[in-house]
C-alpha cells in the first residue's frame, strides 16, 4: 500500500503543472515532437520547456529519439499503466 500511495503521490506532483499536462496532450496523440516544436506550441522559454521534459521523461512518461541532429519527444512505449489511466482521465 506504502508504495502505491508514493507512485500516485509522484504522478499527482509531475501532473500539477499545466505546461506538463499540455506537453503530454500534445504526444499523446502519437507525433513526436522536438523542444522547438513543443516550446513553439506552449509560448514559454526553452529553458522553461527543457526543463518540463526533463521531469517528465525521468518519470518515464516521455522517451526521446535523436533523429538527424535533432531530440524528439514521445509519450513512453510501456507508460506504466497508472500513468496511463490518470492522463486517460485528465484528456477526456
Amino acid at each position: 500500500m506504502k508504495t502505491n500511495v508514493k507512485r500516485w503521490a509522484v504522478i499527482f506532483r509531475c501532473l500539477a503543472n499545466v505546461n506538463r499536462l499540455k506537453i503530454i496532450a500534445m504526444l499523446f496523440s502519437g507525433q513526436a515532437m522536438n523542444v522547438g516544436e513543443i516550446t513553439a506550441d506552449l509560448g514559454i522559454s526553452f529553458k522553461a520547456t527543457s526543463n518540463h521534459l526533463a521531469i517528465l521523461k525521468n518519470l518515464n512518461v516521455l522517451e526521446s529519439q535523436g533523429i538527424a541532429g535533432h531530440v524528439l519527444y514521445v509519450i513512453h512505449s510501456e507508460l506504466a499503466p497508472d500513468f496511463h489511466r490518470a492522463i486517460n482521465l485528465l484528456l477526456k
